[in-house]
């Protein structure tokens, strides 16, 4: 499928780099690491800033309140924390970007880990300094009266007993994703009654959340309270969002967080997504396309022009730019690809609404072998023919010249 060469052409050229940011929510360490080794982002202006505050909008027939950035300057978010002392707990690809933004919008932010370990160096590297605002995770959770509980899934459910004697009366505990929260029988973390338990989640990698911050951008984020005692949680929430690097939010709860959260990840943004680039790359092969114009029609076709135009547009502009031919066939096929994996997906939610996708989420993770598994989980994708194909492919980009 070819756009055409006018309009759809000139749109590409003036999409900036950052509409091809990944939209999954999680990036290796690795990468995350590379993000931030990498030299700083220079700040730049945004080509439209919209002048208004919280403002109720139309999302397809329904209303919505939005915040923005702008609705918490720096020097209001100082007013709100100005009694606070930010500990991160843990200091993986959120727990460094969220950390680092905080930092930079001038807040008393410290860190807390492992002692030694990797994210102990990491965290070094990155600035912070032991003693002063490193420490180990139980430190930092005793100094810190705004605990975020930045663990993975499964560190929260083994770290919560060492954690939970210093979520203390007075304190707030906040998280980006509720999954702790939502199933307690399997994670065991029950928040005390006397805190403030609040969520802001931004809807990318922590790589990303730390980049569109250094970019004078910023990601969109979910925001949900699960407990206000203070009477305070909602504005601070919002505030917190704003903090760590959001540019827009918009309200949830923790469980409507979790399900969309989960749901997406292991359907269209990255599940789906690879099954269904793999299933079109396998068929082309088989009907003796080389692997090169398999992939190139399935996923460098996809990744680097059409996605990043429906990003900009969205998909009507999309069908309305193409050739008449990419159009008629898209919108015949279309309707057969909702049938198809309607099923698919409704079998899934309901997989994460009943639990099974964390009872799953917290063995796989859990295993002493995990990491091992995982590689080698990685490695079955990662040489596989189609995307050992895409390297050779992405090589030949001309930016890579």
């Amino acid at each position: 499928m070819n756009p055409a060469r006018s309009a759809a052409a000139r749109a590409v050229r003036a999409i900036s780099s950052s509409a091809r940011q990944p939209a999954a929510r999680t990036i290796t360490t690795a990468a995350a690491r590379a993000i931030r080794a990498s030299a700083p982002v220079a700040v730049r202006s945004p080509v439209f800033v919209q002048q208004r505050g919280v403002k109720t909008l139309d999302f397809g027939g329904s209303k919505e309140t939005v915040w923005e950035r702008s609705d918490f300057p720096k020097e209001k978010l100082h007013k709100i924390f100005a009694n606070d002392t930010f500990a991160v707990l843990g200091y993986g690809t959120q727990g460094y970007a969220q950390s680092l933004n905080l930092r930079d919008n001038g807040l008393k932010v410290i860190v807390g880990v492992r002692k030694g370990g990797h994210s102990w160096e990491a965290a070094k590297k990155d600035g912070w300094v032991e003693g002063k605002t490193l420490f180990s995770i139980e430190e930092a959770a005793d100094k810190g009266t705004i605990l975020m509980y930045l663990l993975s899934d499964a560190g929260q459910k083994e770290g919560w007993p060492t954690i939970k004697p210093y979520v203390t009366k007075g304190k707030t505990l906040y998280f980006s994703h509720g999954f702790s929260v939502v199933f307690p029988e399997q994670t065991g973390v029950v928040p005390p009654k006397d805190v403030d338990v609040i969520l802001a989640a931004p809807k990318g990698s922590g790589a990303t959340v730390r980049s569109l911050f250094l970019e004078g951008r910023g990601i969109n984020s979910s925001v949900a309270i699960h407990q206000d005692v203070s009477g305070q949680a909602r504005e601070r929430a919002f505030a917190m969002g704003v903090a760590i690097g959001s540019g827009y939010l918009y309200e949830t709860t923790f469980k409507k967080e979790v399900y969309s959260d989960l749901t997406g990840e292991r359907g269209i943004l990255m599940g789906a997504i690879q099954g269904a680039f793999a299933a079109q790359y396998d068929v082309l092969r088989a009907k003796g396309h080389s692997p090169s114009e398999a992939f190139n029609e399935t996923v460098e076709e996809a990744t680097q022009s059409l996605y990043p135009l429906i990003a900009k547009n969205g998909m009507d502009w999309m069908y309305a730019n193409c050739s008449t031919t990419a159009r008629r066939g898209a919108l015949d096929w279309a309707p057969e690809f909702y049938k198809a994996t309607k099923p698919v997906f409704e079998a899934l939610y309901e997989s994460v609404e009943n639990g099974s996708e964390t009872k799953r989420s917290l063995e796989e993770n859990s295993r002493p072998d995990y990491r091992e598994r995982l590689e080698a989980e990685l490695r079955e994708i990662r040489e596989s023919e189609m995307w050992r194909a895409g390297r050779t492919v992405r090589s030949l980009r001309p930016e890579n010249n």
